[in-house]
Order: C-alpha cells, then structure tokens, then sequence
C-alpha cells in the first residue's frame, strides 16, 4: 500500500467512524446516511464503509434523497473521490451538484510555525466560545478570500440568532470530553477567525476554519490552522488533515506542511 492509500484509508474509516458519536445510520446498501441526534452540524451521506454490493445507481441515490426530504435534513452526500470514484455519475444524474475541494493531508515532517500572539485555544466555559462557533457562519455566507462586509456588529447579531439552537452547549460538552478542540484569533475582545478539529483514534479533521470578511487578508485563517494543528500534535494525533475550499486556500494550507492526497466532493442540490 503506497503512503497516499495509507492516507486515504485512515481518512476513510475517519469519516465513517466520526459522524456516529452524533447520529444514527440509515442502511442504503451502498450508501449510508447519517442522521444528527441532537444540536449541531447536519450530517450527510456517503459510501458505506467496506460495501461489497455492486456500485452506487442514481436510483440508490434518488432513495436517499427521498429519505433526506423526508427527516427534513439536507439533501447532502460527501465522498473522496478516489476511493468511490463512480459515485459522481450517479449523483449527478439524480441532479445533485458536486462541489471539489483539496483534501491535504499534513507532512509529519513538518516544521511548527511560530504561534500567533492572538490566537489561543478555547475552553468549555470560555465567554467568547459563542461567537468563535457564529464566525464561520459569516465567513462560508461570502466564500472567497477577498474582504468584505460582515464585521463585529453582524457578528453580534448572529450570536444572537443562534443562542438557542443549543449549538454552545453542545459543543461545549465535546470540549470537556477531548473530542473536539476550538482556536480563535481574538482582538480587543472580538473573534476574528476561528475553527476546530475532532480528534478521533489517532487521526483529525481541521474543519470549520473561517475569517469574519473584515478581517480578511491579515493571515489569521493560517494562524488558527497552525494552533489547531500544534494542538493536535500535542495530543499525540498522527494524522491531521482538511479540505481547502479551494486551490488558492490549498497554497496556503501547503505552507503549513499539508500535501494534497485527493479530491473531497460534496454534492447538493444547485441553488
């Protein structure tokens, strides 16, 4: 087995393995679906893991959708596209749009950066935790790495539509379990730029990484990666990766040492 299918397979069994601290599973032969169980980031579906049944069918895909619509939760599938390489066809024959994204894997080799005076990492009862999980949200609603409007006071604004969505206290009590871990760029007393990472058997996903659009341009999404995988490191994990949104956001997680070892899909229906 070559180093980028060692990579691939520990990503695999990350992905299957992740999702079902938070939700049930649904069998679709070879798709399962994930269904949330309480606050917190919707699920997907994705290939099952180690499915020996013949490949994904738009049919099988148009069942899950079905089901999807049904719960009430996103129509979403995500999947690497070269373990399951002819999953694409079938979803976008069912309609669906795939979006492609970078997925890197981090060189252990590495050398860490030296960490960035504002950016620390959260705990459970940390005052700013609420607005470190709404940052993201501002950032994924404008994509791009160009500055734009959203600022404090759009960020106060959606800490206060989400207080009770239960998504703090959620994530709270994953922080007190060491299951997920959360870094902010702070200044004067505002969160800039945020993310997490979810530790699970030796491996970890950097995830949810996001710059409120003012504060764009001053290198904080690179920082708080930095302190995410510093953390991790520092938990014993031996495999930290993510998925840049793009190929510019990939030429900057490669300066932090993370190489590309495949293409991350995700498809949904087109706006």
């Amino acid at each position: 087995m070559t180093s980028v299918e060692h990579d691939l397979d520990r990503l695999e069994g990350y992905y299957d393995g992740v999702p079902r601290a938070g939700a049930r599973t649904e069998d679709f032969g070879p798709l399962t679906l994930f269904v949330r169980e309480g606050a917190g980031w919707p699920f997907y579906a994705r290939p099952t893991r180690g499915a020996t049944t013949a490949p994904v069918t738009a049919d099988d895909v148009d069942r899950v959708r079905a089901r999807q619509r049904e719960l009430g939760i996103p129509e979403a599938f995500e999947w690497v596209a070269e373990d399951t390489p002819g999953l694409r066809a079938a979803v976008e024959k069912s309609g669906l749009t795939v979006h492609e994204h970078p997925l890197m894997v981090l060189d252990p080799e590495a050398a860490a950066p030296e960490p960035h005076p504002s950016v620390r990492l959260l705990g459970a009862d940390d005052p700013l935790l609420p607005a470190a999980l709404a940052v993201p949200h501002l950032a994924f609603a404008a994509p791009g790495t160009a500055i734009g409007e959203a600022g404090p006071a759009e960020l106060a604004a959606e800490i206060a539509a989400r207080a009770d969505d239960g998504r703090t206290e959620h994530v709270a009590g994953r922080l007190r379990a060491g299951t997920t871990a959360v870094a902010a760029a702070v200044e004067d007393g505002v969160v800039l730029c945020s993310g997490t990472h979810n530790p699970l058997d030796g491996v970890t996903e950097i995830v949810g990484v996001g710059t409120l659009p003012t504060a764009r341009r001053q290198g904080l999404g690179q920082a708080v990666t930095a302190a995410l995988v510093a953390d991790a490191r520092a938990g014993g994990i031996g495999t930290v990766f993510l998925s840049a949104s793009d190929e510019d956001v990939a030429r900057i997680y490669a300066r932090l040492g993370f190489r590309p070892v495949g293409t991350a899909l995700i498809a949904e229906p087109a706006e």
